[in-house]
């Protein structure tokens, strides 16, 4: 008896054991703004829980804030520009951090200006003041933009300037155009009160900038070590996008839960501007979520070639990694 019940003990914590969440801190690349909310949905909705994880969402300054946090393995997850990781894995050799899942397969990188101070497109750039942060996504690929259209870089003034003071600048006139994600920048300076009929959204890939955007990346030292937490992430991120591409209205009340100053109605549009224009694209229902086109990428690799000295060949397969998602990606709700 005394046997039985020692290994019903064990049995019972041998389960407790196989059943405890893992831990998965997510490195944000903003704040938390419409677009962060399918990650909340997906910790609330309980699609993380269901793989067995207990995922924290860490705010980010930015496309390229994530990338160095877990390449130092400070978080094994996190969200960044794949054209940044990119040039940071070429000047890092060997650098453990992959992209594992592309979420904006058309990135939202944009020049936003204002009509009444001359902006038009890209041409009228010229002759301007330019208001840029230096940890900008969009302004990292403003040279691949420039390059595409025959903009004269030396004939824009580039005023570096802060993300909170980004908007406020050129909702002051103080310069005529900004760099920066198009569902971010435009909406902000709308709510500083620039006329929505005043704002012009040049959006990069419209003109010529054939990149991929925002990539969910991996620590590749931990991902090696534990594959089944990271297929078990990227299938519970799926899940939460299907279920705020399915209803955005429905998971902005998580977003404000955690965000309580925003306002619901411009985050709400925010989400939505996002999944029509960056996430849910035609290519992405087609081919499936969360993948990348061979083709496509070389394309955009010889693109950044031509503003940036690669140090050593490109190779896309140090860039991204398909391992842990499923063939041929995840399904997108219609």
């Amino acid at each position: 008896m005394m046997l039985y019940r020692a290994l019903i003990s064990f049995a019972l914590l041998g389960a407790t054991a196989v059943h405890a969440d893992t831990d998965m801190p997510f490195a944000l690349d903003w704040k938390f703004e419409g677009p962060a909310a399918p990650y909340f949905a997906a910790i609330d909705n309980g699609n993380f829980e269901n793989q067995g994880l207990t995922v924290t969402v860490e705010a980010g300054n930015g496309s390229l804030d994530a990338i160095p946090k877990v390449a130092t393995g400070a978080f094994p997850v996190g969200m960044a520009d794949i054209n940044s990781l990119i040039r940071f894995i070429d000047q890092n050799p060997g650098a453990p951090v992959i992209g594992a899942m592309m979420i904006y397969d058309k990135p939202p990188f944009a020049v936003i200006g204002r009509r009444s101070l001359g902006i038009d497109g890209p041409d009228s750039l010229e002759g301007k003041v330019l208001g840029a942060p230096p940890p900008d996504g969009a302004w990292a690929q403003f040279p691949i933009f420039a390059a595409e259209n025959g903009l004269d870089m030396d004939a824009i003034t580039v005023e570096p300037v802060g993300f909170p003071t980004r908007e406020p600048m050129l909702a002051e006139g103080n310069v005529a155009a900004i760099t920066g994600f198009s569902f971010t920048s435009y909406l902000n300076a709308a709510r500083l009160g620039v006329p929505e009929d005043d704002l012009v959204t040049i959006l990069m890939a419209d003109y010529g900038v054939d990149l991929y955007g925002n990539v969910i990346i991996v620590n590749t030292d931990y991902a090696s070590a534990n594959p089944e937490q990271i297929t078990g992430f990227l299938t519970g991120v799926a899940e939460g996008w299907n279920t705020s591409i399915a209803d955005p209205a429905s998971v902005i009340p998580m977003l404000i839960a955690r965000n309580p100053a925003a306002d619901p109605e411009l985050e709400q549009r925010r989400l939505e501007l996002a999944i029509e224009a960056n996430v849910a694209t035609d290519a992405a229902k087609a081919n499936g979520f969360g993948i990348i086109d061979d083709t496509r990428m070389e394309d955009a690799l010889a693109q950044i070639a031509t503003t940036y000295e690669f140090q050593t060949t490109p190779d896309a397969s140090l860039y991204f990694t398909d391992a842990y998602l499923p063939e041929g990606g995840f399904a997108l709700v219609e």
